[in-house]
């Protein structure tokens, strides 16, 4: 199956041109990269080009991750779509572990945890340990209760078909809770898997910013909001 993968970018000069290269080097047989410039003011959209023709580079006005996420799902010619963000590294087979997942098929989409890679030895052990505990729990149980899934939006694999049958990415968010309402209308059209093998490596630097306290709070704040405000279609 081919492989869209789309990449959100809004003044990510200083990462994104380690993230293109990492994302090039995949064992995937059949893919195609595409970046979204989310209204950037820096060098961005120039590093980006400098990748051109292994990169398709897009711009997308409205400023938002969904925004940019949906303009790159309309201009994709995947059978999977895949969300990575501008700050990820990616190990030579993550495409391929994610994707392997849908020779099932009724699997709609696959997610993984993230390493915060930048992060203190004893940041990075407990947050693997309660992404891969938690979340997989937390992902079980939501889908037991006909309640969407877990998915975390940096490190997910979704089928096209299911995400055009969804209505696509939800413009109408913007950042927080974006991944929870992607996760409750994709599992109208199959299963959603936490798969713990499926990591992708990230930048600590939102934890590091806001710290971990109220990062982690707020994200945990959005995905039960979302939860309790929008019930899965039932199947």
């Amino acid at each position: 199956m081919k492989i869209s993968v789309i990449i959100p970018a809004h003044n990510e000069e200083r990462y994104l041109g380690d993230t293109l290269r990492a994302i090039l080097a995949q064992d995937h047989p059949d893919y195609e990269v595409i970046v979204v410039d989310n209204a950037s003011v820096d060098r961005t959209a120039e590093i980006a080009r400098s990748f051109i023709p292994m990169v398709r580079v897009l711009f997308e006005g409205r400023k938002g991750t969904m925004w940019a996420c949906e303009r790159g799902r309309q201009e994709a010619s995947g059978e999977i779509i895949v969300r990575m963000d501008a700050d990820c590294l990616p190990e030579k087979d993550w495409l391929s572990r994610g994707s392997a997942h849908f020779s099932d098929p009724g699997v709609s989409a696959v997610s993984g945890p993230y390493d915060y890679h930048d992060a203190g030895p004893s940041f990075r052990f407990i947050s693997m340990a309660f992404q891969r505990s938690l979340y997989g729990l937390f992902n079980g149980l939501a889908q037991a209760f006909d309640r969407g899934g877990v998915i975390i939006g940096g490190n997910s694999f979704m089928k096209a078909a299911a995400l055009e049958k969804s209505g696509g990415f939800n413009t109408e968010l913007t950042f927080y809770g974006d991944d929870t309402d992607t996760a409750i209308r994709v599992s109208r059209h199959g299963r959603i898997i936490f798969s713990p093998t499926v990591v992708m490596k990230t930048s600590a630097r939102r934890f590091k910013d806001e710290g971990v306290i109220r990062l982690q709070s707020r994200y945990i704040y959005h995905f039960f909001r979302v939860l309790a405000k929008r019930k899965s279609p039932s199947k």
